[in-house]
């Protein structure tokens, strides 16, 4: 297995010089030269499994061998060992048509620790093992940046730098990243909203000089690894599944602001899981729905919404879908990213629509909706869903085709991630301990200005390098 760019320009490389490198250096992303097939036998041979061992199984197609299975198997143990769920990732049955997949019981309750407890393994294997300065970049809108700090936080040979959006992030989601006191950990609030933050970030990988000297590495789902991660539950949502069920295969609704939480399903589909339906749920900011729908790929005036996470405009993992919707084709994609970049939009013509509507449906959910659907299902289910996964329950509602057969929404993050948005309808919630404690912890992040010179030069100074 080698790894190539999106935009061609990439040799190919192996597992781990994928992993450390992130984003391409050609600007485009990187994806596996060809995706491995499952068969239907060796699929159900895995029911039954631990989350864990269906991780392994998926990633050892993907390593090369690079490492050795007892390491893997290690790095994957220990990734998981500290979920509050023995299912680390449980499946809750609303009713007999919906299932929740609980994507939350990691030490930051929510679904980015799945993919980044492991990666922030895998960087600390890494460093130990080639003796690599690792330099950690990042940018979120919320969730992101606590669940790579609790990966990283204390490790020897490590530093991560994240950039969060001011005031635009959930207060607990703001605590869990900014009371951290650690050494190696470094917080930058900056004045703008997630685009922004995105898009600094991705100038700072684009300049190969200032990457190389700095050892940047890449927790955002810009890095292929953290996408093949995401990919592993959808093979474990469908394996949970009675076997009646399976029978019919499985249809999924999916929260997501930047497209890697989706891609990560289209990957596993590719692969073999059968998945007839992926639902693509976005909030009020929903130029993934425009694109699905419309065949147009434009932002439109960033909204501020109960869902801060999916509060973004501009999807890095679309290139990725645009990659393969457009036949592995990386001069085309090039030639479209070019035209975004210079234009500020794509256009896609009618049969180029209808293909993507075979892969992909969409619901774009408002914030009145998205209340309206948390009150709901605690009212008629006694269930409390998060902004984020009342989002993706409200589309399969609203988007997805009943008559395909059962239906799983990820429930992305924990409830109490966002009181400010649950206290609005009246319920009040238990926090988890570890959320209430964080109120009485100090803070400590630094502003910055939008722009990637302010960042760049605080960089400078907080990366520690040779010569």
């Amino acid at each position: 297995m080698k790894y190539i760019s999106t935009r061609g320009k990439v040799a190919p490389i192996g597992f781990i010089d994928m992993f450390l490198m992130g984003l391409g250096e050609d600007g485009g992303l990187i994806v596996p030269e060809t995706i491995p097939a499952i068969a239907e036998e060796q699929l159900q041979a895995w029911s039954g499994l631990s989350f864990p061992e269906v991780m392994f199984n998926v990633f050892s197609l993907y390593t090369n061998g690079e490492i050795p299975d007892e390491d893997l198997r290690k790095l994957i143990e220990d990734s998981y060992a500290g979920f509050t769920s023995p299912d680390v990732l449980p499946l809750k049955k609303i009713n007999d048509e919906l299932s929740v997949m609980e994507l939350f019981h990691g030490p930051t309750f929510a679904f980015k620790d799945v993919a980044l407890q492991f990666m922030g393994n895998l960087y600390a294997y890494v460093a130990k093992k080639r003796g690599e300065v690792i330099n950690i970049l990042g940018a979120t809108s919320g969730d992101t940046g606590a669940s790579a700090i609790s990966s990283v936080r204390g490790k020897e040979g490590i530093q991560i730098c994240i950039l969060h959006p001011n005031g635009k992030v959930s207060r607990v989601q703001e605590l869990q990243m900014t009371t951290v006191q650690d050494d190696n950990v470094l917080n930058l609030s900056v004045e703008g909203n997630f685009d922004d933050c995105q898009r600094i970030i991705k100038d700072l990988f684009a300049d190969v000089s200032f990457k190389t000297k700095y050892h940047l590495r890449a927790i955002n789902s810009i890095n292929f690894v953290r996408i093949l991660a995401q990919a592993v539950y959808y093979f474990y949502a469908y394996l949970k599944l009675p076997a009646e069920a399976r029978a019919n295969g499985v249809n999924v609704s999916v929260p997501t602001g930047n497209f890697g939480n989706i891609f990560s399903g289209y990957l596993a589909k590719k692969m073999g899981v059968p998945i007839k339906q992926l639902v693509l749920a976005t909030n009020e900011n929903n130029i993934l729905e425009r694109f699905i729908r419309e065949g147009v790929y434009r932002p439109e005036g960033f909204r501020s919404t109960h869902s801060p996470s999916m509060d973004i405009q501009i999807a890095s993992n679309f290139e990725r879908y645009l990659y393969y919707f457009l036949g592995e084709d990386s001069a085309e994609v090039t030639a479209r990213m070019d035209r975004f970049k210079a234009e500020g939009q794509l256009t896609f013509t009618e049969e180029e629509v209808a293909r993507i509507q075979r892969d992909l449906s969409a619901y774009s959910v408002s914030n009145e909706e998205c209340l309206e659907t948390i009150r709901k299902y605690k009212e008629e289910h006694g269930y409390l869903l998060d902004p984020h996964s009342a989002c993706g329950v409200a589309a399969y509602e609203r988007a997805g085709n009943k008559s395909d057969g059962v239906f799983v929404s990820l429930a992305t993050a924990h409830p109490a991630k966002f009181d400010e948005a649950i206290k609005l309808i009246g319920i009040e919630q238990e926090f988890p301990e570890r959320i209430s404690e964080l109120f009485d912890k100090p803070q400590r992040q630094v502003d910055v200005d939008n722009s990637e010179a302010a960042v760049a030069a605080l960089l400078v100074d907080f990366y520690r390098v040779d010569g």
